[in-house]
C-alpha cells in the first residue's frame, strides 16, 4: 500500500513509504504553515518512534519552530501539552491501530485540535510546492525535553467538577489493563492507582512489540477476558498503541462493546452537565437513546474525529465521541481520551454502585453489520451507486452529509465510499444482528 496522505496527517510502513526524506517534507511543510512557534512533539512507543522523532524535531528546529519533546506519550497527552505550554500546534508520531512497521504524523492546530480540511490542505501545498522557511543558524528552534506531561494530564483529569477521586477511591476497584505495550503502558496504570485501584498489568511495557494485534476489537481481546474471570476483577481497560481509543470489559469478562465507551460516558457527563450531544454519522442509534432519556438532542456529523469535534463546537454540545471508543470530553481538550473515559466510567459506576455488567445491562441494545461492495462487481462508480441509493430511499430523507445514510424505524444503514479501495462500506444497525443485515441486503438488492 502507497503512503497515505491526508489533511491530517501521512501514514505508511516505515523503510518502504514512509521515509526520511517525506518525513521532512511534511513536517517543514506544516512548520512552515505554523510560521514558527513551540510544537510539542511526541510518540506511542513503535520501534521507529524514536528516528522518526530525531527527524521530525531536527526539522521543525530548522524552519525555527521550538520544539518540546515529550517523548512517549498518548495522543491526548500531547493534546493537553499543547494546552499548558501555549503552543502553536503539536505533532503525533503515531499510526494508531496499524501494525508495528507502520508510522505516521498527526498534527495538531494551536486549539488542540486535528487540523481540519483548509489547515490540512495548506499544508499539503505547501509540501508540494517545496516552499519550506529554512532559517539560518542564528534563527534555528530550540529542544526542550518535557517529562511531566503525563502527571499533568492525570491532575487535569481529577480536577474536572463531576469527578470525585474519593468516591472513587472508597470502591478499591480491581482493573485489569491491556495497553499493548503501547504509549499508554504507564500513563493508565497510574492514573488507576491515583484513583486507588488495584492494577494488574497487561502488555503495559512501552517497547513497541505488540503481543496482539493492536486494534481493541473483540477477536483480539481473549487474554484480558480470560485474566478477569481468572482474577475476579471489576473492569478491564485497554486501549490502542495511541491511548485515544478505549474498550471496555466487564467484570464477567464480557466485552462491554466499544460503540458503548461514548453512550456510558454521554450518560455520566448528562446527568452533571445537562446539554446536547454530538457523534459521527456511523455511530450507535444508542447515543440518541441515551441523550434523548435527558430531554437532548444527538447531532450528527461526518464520519472522523475533526468532523466530531467541530459539530461539537457548532452545537455547543457538551461531550461527544466516536463509536470505536472515543470519548471527546472538551472540559479537557477536543479529543478522544482513553484516560478521561476511564475516569468517567469509574465515577459513574462509583456513585451508582453498580458493577460493570449491571450498568451495561441497563443501556439500549442494538447490533451493527458491517459489509462492503466491490463497484467492480456492479459495474458502477461509487458516486452513482450512492446517487441511487438516494434516489430509490427519498422518502426516509436521506442524509447525504457523508455518503448515504438512511434512518429506518427499526435501524439504520450508511453507506460511504473508501478513499483506499474500490468497495463502498455498509454499516447498518438494529435490535438484532440478522435485522441490521436484513436491512442493509435490502439497500443493496435495490441498487444491484
Amino acid at each position: 500500500m502507497a503512503l497515505m496522505i491526508s489533511v491530517s496527517g501521512i501514514r505508511g510502513i516505515f523503510g518502504t513509504h514512509l521515509t526520511p526524506e517525506n518525513l521532512v517534507t511534511f513536517t517543514a511543510a506544516y512548520g512552515t504553515w505554523l510560521r514558527g512557534g513551540p510544537v510539542v512533539v511526541g510518540r506511542d512507543s513503535r520501534v521507529t518512534g524514536q528516528i522518526c522523532e530525531d527527524i521530525v524535531c531536527a526539522t521543525l528546529q530548522s524552519v525555527g519552530c521550538d520544539v518540546i519533546k515529550a517523548g512517549i506519550a498518548t495522543t491526548p497527552t500531547v493534546a493537553m501539552g499543547v494546552l499548558k505550554h501555549k503552543a502553536a500546534g503539536g505533532i503525533i508520531l503515531t499510526a494508531s491501530h496499524n501494525p508495528a512497521e507502520w508510522n505516521a504524523l498527526k498534527l495538531l492546530n494551536n486549539k488542540s485540535e486535528f487540523l481540519d480540511a483548509e489547515q490540512g490542505q495548506a499544508v499539503l501545498d505547501i509540501a508540494e510546492k517545496g516552499e519550506f522557511s529554512y532559517k539560518m543558524f542564528d534563527e534555528i528552534g530550540s529542544v526542550t525535553e518535557v517529562e511531566t506531561l503525563a502527571d499533568y494530564h492525570i491532575q487535569k483529569i481529577l480536577e474536572l467538577p463531576y469527578i470525585d477521586p474519593e468516591i472513587i477511591r472508597k470502591q478499591n476497584f480491581t482493573v485489569a489493563v491491556d495497553a499493548v505495550n503501547g504509549a499508554g503502558s504507564h500513563a493508565l496504570p497510574a492514573l488507576l492507582e491515583n484513583l486507588g485501584a488495584t492494577v494488574h498489568r497487561l502488555h503495559c511495557e512501552p517497547n513497541g512489540i505488540f503481543p496482539h494485534n493492536p486494534e481493541p476489537l473483540p477477536e483480539h481481546l481473549t487474554e484480558i477476558r480470560e485474566f478477569i474471570k481468572s482474577n475476579k476483577c471489576d473492569l478491564g481497560v485497554v486501549t490502542d498503541p495511541d491511548g485515544d481509543r478505549l474498550a471496555l470489559v466487564d467484570e464477567k469478562g464480557d466485552l462491554f462493546g466499544e460503540e458503548y465507551t461514548q453512550v456510558a460516558a454521554f450518560d455520566l457527563m448528562l446527568s452533571k452537565k445537562p446539554g446536547d450531544t454530538a457523534t459521527n454519522l456511523s455511530s450507535s442509534r444508542a447515543a440518541d437513546d441515551i441523550t434523548k432519556k435527558y430531554g437532548k438532542t444527538c447531532h450528527r456529523a461526518a464520519v472522523g474525529e475533526i468532523n466530531v469535534v467541530k459539530k461539537m463546537q457548532q452545537t455547543k454540545s457538551v461531550i461527544s465521541g466516536e463509536g470505536n471508543g472515543g470519548v471527546i470530553n472538551p472540559d479537557l481538550h477536543p479529543g478522544r481520551d482513553s484516560l478521561v473515559g476511564t475516569t468517567m466510567i469509574l465515577q459513574l459506576l462509583a456513585e451508582r454502585e453498580m458493577k460493570a455488567s449491571e450498568y451495561r445491562s441497563t443501556l439500549p441494545y442494538y447490533e451493527m453489520s458491517k459489509q462492503k461492495i466491490e463497484l467492480k462487481k456492479l459495474g458502477k462508480d461509487a458516486d452513482d451507486l450512492l446517487d441511487s441509493v438516494t434516489e430509490t430511499f427519498s422518502k426516509h430523507q436521506p442524509e447525504t452529509t457523508d455518503g448515504v445514510k438512511i434512518d429506518f424505524e427499526e435501524g439504520w444503514v450508511h453507506l460511504r465510499k473508501s478513499n483506499t479501495e474500490p468497495i463502498v462500506r455498509i454499516y447498518s444497525e438494529a435490535r438484532y444482528k440478522q435485522q441490521a443485515e436484513k436491512l442493509a441486503e435490502e439497500v443493496i438488492s435495490s441498487v444491484s
